[in-house]
């Protein structure tokens, strides 16, 4: 049973949102998806199109076996019956009955012209198709919603047409007609004055009749023209998580779930589900295996960041001052970007979220505001590097710089073999607790050898250094001031299996940028750890 049948919550990831150039699931991937969606609270979740995808079809069967959904039905995709045959007899139609799934979505064309060209049939027989099909499913016991693919096309060719599949699959019993922008070109204004014009000819032939939105995001609009139809009267949203989909996607669920219960004060979703929405958003992203989007509206890690000054003196005030909604209501947070545009507000804000607004004192503040412009001058980055932000306050806090071991020197050498093999091989030089440390490392790259080597030199004294991995490495290649001359930027992730830390280094070389950030990385991971570093 839904959660609420006054209002459906409808996703399509696993059909529409599968479309997405870059994506392909696995039946494993799918019911992964599904019970993530579930425990999000939406309250039908299209599973796919059995009996014309062998795999969705697969996914029903392994379904009614192994999905236990709390909040939401499956829905079995299809078309409506072919044109000059029986509802009773079409093969597509019984695959969705075989599927077990109490709900089923038929796909119908509303354009006259799609009707003509592409089904190479006539208007009235399409409509017939529409009757028999939703008429044959209800006698099955299925619960039947109509997509009218290009409906608001159609509507604009034909209008007269377009109300006739309206009327046609309401009359024969579908519970919801959903109007879709295939093409994704309609703009908010156009989807409030289309829906509302159906919705007023519905209640002369039906009362109540519902009408649903499934929204393509071609314009940039479809989480606008969602919300409009909304705004219309429509209680039917066809979304995908993170708005996955064809050509540039659907409507996004994540920032239409959001808008209805935090703006239009709407409750679609469980008690608690909202708090659920960031965590649940990045999980499917990683099932599908597609980097969550930094700038996703709600859920994004950007979605409350802060980097100008302005913005955190009156932040430091009062968050809401820049905030539209509280970030804890998403399941998000606050973060404050450190950069060359920070004041003493950002820093200040900054230290509190990294604990330490107890040992920063206003000088400290001052001090590292110039640190932190100076540095970014140099063509460091912060906000993207906490962890060395983290260090940097460490310093400042304590007068000096303090670390687990000191750099003597370090040598990489890269070799080309005849047979056409690189060998890569790096020698560091530490002292570590007043021990002088020589180690070699192998990699395949020069900076893959001087990890090896620093976690050889290391991981004898301080055995916490083997639970970090190193996540992610970017390297960015900045603007020359002299001519030739240029600088390189290294950003290092690392992780201990439990949290993630990104740190810095810039050089004028790729190798001199990651020592830089590979020691801070290490120091950063050692503190984690609960050691404390000692006097450089």
């Amino acid at each position: 049973m839904t959660l609420n049948d006054d209002f459906h919550v409808f996703d399509t990831t696993l059909r529409d949102g599968a479309q997405r150039e870059g994506i392909n699931l696995t039946v494993a991937d799918k019911l992964a998806i599904a019970r993530h969606l579930d425990d999000f609270g939406v309250g039908f979740i299209e599973g796919g199109w059995p009996g014309a995808n062998p795999r969705d079809t697969e996914f029903f069967a392994r379904a009614a076996a192994e999905l236990e959904l709390r909040n939401a039905q499956l829905v079995a995709f299809g078309a409506t019956r072919r044109a000059g045959g029986s509802a009773a007899d079409d093969a597509q139609l019984a695959a969705l009955v075989a599927s077990g799934a109490p709900v089923v979505t038929l796909v119908a064309k509303s354009h006259d012209r799609h009707v003509e060209l592409a089904l190479r049939t006539t208007l009235e027989e399409n409509l017939e198709m529409i009757a028999d099909s939703v008429r044959h499913l209800r006698s099955l016991g299925r619960r039947v919603f109509l997509d009218c693919e290009h409906f608001f096309d159609g509507y604009k060719a034909n209008r007269d047409y377009a109300l006739a599949v309206v009327r046609t699959a309401h009359e024969a019993g579908a519970d919801v007609v959903v109007l879709c922008d295939t093409n994704g070109g309609m703009l908010p204004a156009g989807v409030h004055a289309v829906v509302a014009d159906v919705l007023a000819q519905t209640a002369g032939y039906l009362p109540g009749a519902r009408i649903g939105m499934h929204a393509q995001d071609d314009t940039g609009c479809a989480v606008a023209n969602t919300l409009a139809a909304v705004d219309a009267g429509a209680t039917h949203v066809q979304c995908t998580a993170n708005g996955y989909g064809e050509r540039v996607g659907n409507a996004n669920l994540f920032p239409v779930a959001a808008a209805l219960e935090l703006k239009h004060d709407r409750r679609v979703l469980p008690p608690g589900a909202l708090q659920e929405m960031t965590r649940i958003s990045h999980a499917i992203a990683e099932v599908v295996n597609l980097t969550p989007s930094t700038h996703q509206p709600y859920v994004g890690v950007s979605a409350f960041a802060h980097k100008a000054g302005l913005h955190a003196s009156a932040i430091k005030v009062d968050p809401d001052l820049y905030q539209h909604t509280d970030p804890a209501l998403v399941g998000n947070s606050m973060r404050m970007l450190v950069s060359d545009m920070a004041g003493r507000a950002s820093v200040e804000l900054k230290a509190v979220e990294l604990g330490f607004q107890d040992t920063l004192d206003r000088d400290a503040v001052g001090r590292v505001v110039a640190s932190v412009k100076a540095r970014e001058n140099l063509g460091y980055t912060y906000e993207a590097a906490d962890a060395s932000f983290e260090l940097l306050l460490r310093d400042e806090i304590a007068g000096r710089r303090r670390r687990f071991f000191t750099l003597e020197s370090w040598r990489t050498i890269s070799e080309q073999r005849a047979d056409g093999s690189p060998a890569n091989e790096a020698t560091v030089r530490l002292s570590v607790k007043g021990t002088r440390t020589v180690a070699t490392g192998e990699g395949n790259g020069p900076v893959h050898a001087l990890d090896q080597a620093l976690r050889a030199a290391l991981e004898r004294i301080y055995p916490q250094l083997a639970a970090l991995e190193l996540v992610d490495y970017k390297v960015r290649i900045l603007e020359g001031q002299h001519g030739t001359e240029s600088k390189t930027r290294v950003l290092v992730s690392t992780g201990d299996g439990k949290v993630e830390w990104s740190t810095v280094g810039v050089a004028e070389n790729v190798i001199g940028a990651s020592w830089q950030a590979l020691e801070d990385a290490y120091t950063i991971g050692l503190i984690r750890a609960g050691l404390e570093p000692q006097e450089d």
